[in-house]
């Protein structure tokens, strides 16, 4: 019987720990997508779409996840070429 507890316990991270790599992955491509449409880093990140899906501890590993900070250096690069800072929103 304790051989089961251990099985389904360990079956039950894994399909934990897959969806969260799910959960973190849809997020890294929403951030990626919102960057590229003109939005502001705080903005995405206060979206409902993304405090629903990660926690903060999630949202640091989505932060240094190599796709996203090359996004964002993209756009900063393109607003430092352009003058456009968008301090607006």
């Amino acid at each position: 019987m304790e051989k089961d507890h251990g099985l389904r316990a360990a079956i039950a991270k894994i399909l934990t720990d897959a969806s969260i790599d799910v959960a973190e992955d849809r997020v890294v491509h929403y951030i990626i997508r919102e960057l590229h449409q003109g939005r502001q880093v705080s903005a995405i990140l206060n979206d409902p779409f993304v405090r629903n899906r990660v926690n903060e501890t999630q949202l640091e590993k989505v932060m240094e996840d190599e796709t996203v900070l090359k996004a964002i250096d993209e756009e900063m690069r393109k607003a430092f070429a352009a003058w456009d800072f968008k301090f607006e929103e």
